[in-house]
């Protein structure tokens, strides 16, 4: 069998002319290079140098030979290290990056921009859908990384820990402006016409199952399958909206609508991001992720 690291150490023994510099450069000992060298030269059944008071050079019948076949050899190797190295610390290609429009536009846009700057050679397509939807679409191998609200429990996909918060809150327009800047129990919203995410969505899960341990069941006159739906009916009136509070920013500055507060309040919950389980993390995607650490 060729044992490749003879081969370079007499590679540096030739390009240094020496056992001490080629010691040093190799990082070991002198006797440990001059082994090395009696080891292939047994193997090869030849001497490659001849000791000379100015150093080792290489012997007519023997290194030469062999010498301009190994530097070629261990060019060619290195290449190929090179190359692998470079796929692993180079972004290239493409990232497939599923989430809700609503992650999109208020989450990912500007670290999607951020990442652009710094790697431009990459291309990102990007997939829109519920949680639920971009969910199968990862493990049907169409996505690389999801963005999704967060409580999900999926045993078949690698979740990791809350990349960003959302606050649920109940908005309203000026049509409702007994409610402003009162204390309202979350029951008396019954009395009132509500605007809220369709059942099959995390998000209404999410506010439903917390008011159910208050033994409080809303139903909503309007169900809508996005936020920006909900905002637009909300700000003409038709109802109060419970939308997060981080996807209603400009409303509130602005006036169109405005907080109710509610008693007790919603909890937090969070947007997450998933992987395919038992996938390698490509360079490209690894420093994608990084941007939300």
């Amino acid at each position: 069998m060729v044992n490749l690291e003879l081969y370079r150490v007499f590679y540096t023994v030739a390009k240094c002319g020496s056992l001490t510099k080629a010691a040093e450069e190799l990082f070991i000992s002198q006797p440990a290079v001059s082994q090395a060298i009696k080891q292939l030269e047994n193997q090869l059944g030849t001497t490659l140098f001849n000791r000379t008071h100015r150093g080792m050079e290489l012997s007519v019948q023997g290194g030469k030979v062999i010498y301009g076949r190994v530097e070629e050899a261990l060019n060619l190797l290195d290449g190929v290290e090179n190359t692998l190295i470079e796929l692993k610390t180079t972004a290239t290609g493409t990232i497939r990056v599923g989430a809700t429009d609503s992650i999109f536009s208020n989450i990912l846009a500007d670290k999607i921009a951020q990442y652009h700057e710094k790697y431009p050679a990459v291309r990102f397509d990007l997939i829109t859908g519920t949680t639920l939807d971009t969910i199968a679409q990862l493990k049907d191998n169409k996505c690389d990384v999801v963005f999704l609200n967060l409580p999900i429990d999926d045993k078949d996909v690698n979740l990791s820990g809350s990349i960003s918060l959302l606050s649920d809150i109940f908005v309203a327009s000026p049509r409702f402006s007994e409610l402003m800047g009162a204390s309202v129990p979350v029951r008396r919203l019954q009395e009132y016409p509500l605007l809220m995410m369709e059942q099959n969505t995390v998000a209404r899960h999410a506010v439903d199952s917390y008011l159910a341990t208050l033994g409080i069941v809303l139903q909503p006159d309007i169900e809508v399958a996005n936020w920006d739906l909900m905002l637009k009916l909300a700000v003409k009136g038709m109802g109060i909206g419970c939308v997060p509070r981080e996807y209603c920013k400009e409303e509130l500055e602005s006036g169109e609508l405005f907080e109710v507060d509610i008693t007790p309040a919603l909890p937090v919950r969070g947007v997450g991001l998933a992987l395919p389980k038992n996938v390698p993390v490509p360079f490209a995607l690894r420093e994608f992720i990084a941007l939300f650490k």
